[in-house]
């Protein structure tokens, strides 16, 4: 599937943070984070503490990537969700809008099946917020290009 390349607006970034802020709380976890395909973190919420979320971001893409190859493999087009159990804390991975990757961070107070159940909750709202990102600023700034003229162009060019 091709990637389109996200351009996010303030308004974007305020309405997958207030998901991401909805789904923590409802599903009592430390910390939940939007990540594109790509390894970009787009948003989050919560307490990532610690965590560095660059990496976390990168390292969540390389997985997703390498389990859409397994998922291939086994004749299925994509797993929808994948966890990684720790001692003290864990990952919920799934797909929106089969561009963003969602991350949730939780720890042992909080079950798994509380996590899963807010996460399919949630989805339906952030593929609404991810379909939506680039859309609210995106006539603003396609008007604002096309006014810059050849000459505009010249003069912030000429030294």
């Amino acid at each position: 599937m091709p990637q389109r390349d996200l351009i996010l607006y303030e308004d974007d970034q305020r309405r997958l943070t207030r998901c991401l802020g909805g789904l923590c709380e409802g599903a009592r976890s430390r910390a939940a984070f939007l990540i594109d395909r790509n390894g970009r973190l787009l948003a989050q919420a919560g307490a990532a503490g610690n965590v560095d979320t660059t990496t976390l971001a990168s390292l969540t893409a390389g997985s997703v990537a390498a389990t859409s190859g397994l998922a291939r493999l086994l004749g299925e087009q994509e797993f929808s969700a994948l966890v990684h159990e720790g001692d003290r804390e864990s990952l919920h991975v799934s797909m929106i809008a089969g561009e963003a990757i969602l991350v949730v961070l939780f720890d042992r107070q909080t079950p798994l099946g509380l996590v899963r159940l807010r996460v399919r909750q949630a989805s339906e709202e952030l593929c609404s917020a991810f379909a939506a990102v680039g859309s609210a600023g995106s006539n603003a700034a396609g008007q604002e290009l096309s006014q810059i003229t050849d000459e505009d162009i010249d003069n912030l060019l000429s030294v």
